[in-house]
């Protein structure tokens, strides 16, 4: 029974009920013997009318006018005292008996308005844990209870986002991944059966696809530190110019075999800025790498700084194949691209690397944002980072 209770809290909530009430009970019917004669002898009093020719002190001995209880020291006293506690006593008891009826059924009205709730909200939980994550509860009122239903829903559409998130991952991840090990078997499959001859040109096109799902695996592995945070930032006061040059010389050659001018306009007398060199640098490669992708051949591609209040404004522009509107609000989600028909053979990477550059960015308490006139209209990637001081 006392389990029953401990699980249940309608029951626990009856029983407090019940329990308020029989401690009033209990309270009084220990008061009241103790301030009855008080209270029968100010009712007498105030209720008597002395006869004409009796003095105060003859009122102690005589009768009140109604007939009915002496309050003085007659015979009739111990009898009127002992009714009027009979009477008060039964009184008690309907009261008490009407009370614990009135209260059980309020109780049970209150404590349903409290449990319903709760109830279809350990249902939806249990649905949740079972996979369903499109689960939700009724949202009834503005109480507790309804922003704690509120909550939870808040929490189950979160989880089924991260959920359609991690399906999305597992589809695009092996996507990415059938590519090479497609063009990996099919070399292979012809070396076995003489379509293709042995030699180096064959073999550096297997070495190719390889490197390339190496890099696949490399950048999935970065991403991953990035979203989940699993790396140390080494901040340090450091000239932005540094972060352009090292960038602009490890894309230079990519750059240069498709006719792409590289170019940067870093004004003299930048302040510094806080930041990692490893990961800052990173950031600019993935996204001047971006702006080549998408760069046709004869383009250029331009590294811009300004100086803000407290930050640097970094702006990569290219003349590129542009984005358009539909496109810019997803730019940086894992594995999308704006030209769907790119392959990463031809040059339109993993789609990943503009995600590891926003986490990286956001780590170092600034803001990176994507800008575009439109289709054929090239594109300006921008990003801030704050000043020394």
């Amino acid at each position: 029974m006392i389990k029953y209770i401990q699980n249940h809290l309608g029951v626990k909530l009856l029983f407090s009920y019940i329990a308020i009430l029989i401690v009033i009970v209990v309270v009084m019917l220990i008061v009241i013997p103790f301030s009855a004669p008080y209270a029968y002898n100010r009712y007498m009093m105030a209720s008597g009318t002395p006869q004409p020719g009796m003095g105060t002190g003859m009122m102690g001995q005589g009768q009140n006018q109604g007939g009915g209880l002496g309050i003085g020291r007659g015979p009739g006293q111990g009898q009127g005292l002992a009714n009027f506690r009979a009477g008060l006593a039964l009184s008690l008891i309907y009261a008490m008996l009407a009370a614990t009826v009135i209260v059980a059924l309020v109780s049970v009205f209150f404590t349903r308005s409290v449990v319903a709730p709760l109830r279809e909200m350990t249902l939806a939980s249990q649905r949740i844990a079972k996979g369903h994550y499109d689960e939700r509860v009724k949202v009834n009122g503005a109480d507790e209870l309804a922003v704690l239903s509120d909550n939870f829903n808040q929490m189950a559409g979160q989880l089924e986002g991260v959920e359609a998130l991690r399906r999305q991952l597992i589809g695009d991840v092996s996507h990415e991944l059938r590519t090479p090990l497609t063009a990996i078997k099919g070399y292979m499959e012809g070396l076995m059966d003489g379509v293709f001859p042995p030699e180096a040109e064959t073999y550096q096109q297997i070495f190719t696809e390889a490197d390339r799902l190496s890099r696949l695996v490399d950048d999935l592995q970065e991403l991953s530190r990035v979203e989940s945070k699993a790396y140390a930032l080494e901040l340090q006061p450091l000239d932005f110019s540094i972060f352009v040059e090292t960038a602009i010389k490890r894309l230079s050659i990519n750059a240069r075999n498709r006719q792409i001018e590289l170019r940067s306009n870093i004004p003299a007398g930048l302040p510094r800025v806080v930041a990692d060199p490893d990961r800052i640098t990173q950031v600019l490669t993935n996204l001047l790498g971006n702006a080549i992708a998408y760069t046709p051949d004869g383009g250029s591609v331009t590294i811009t700084a300004s100086r803000q209040v407290e930050n640097v404004l970094v702006s990569v522009m290219d003349t590129g194949i542009g984005i358009s509107p539909e496109h810019l609000a997803h730019i940086f989600d894992r594995f999308y691209r704006v030209d769907k028909s790119r392959s990463r053979q031809a040059g339109g990477g993993s789609g990943i690397g503009l995600t590891i550059a926003r986490h990286l960015v956001e780590a170092h308490g600034g803001h990176i944002w994507v800008e575009s006139a439109g289709d054929g209209q090239g594109s300006t990637f921008a990003f801030t980072l704050k000043t020394v001081g």
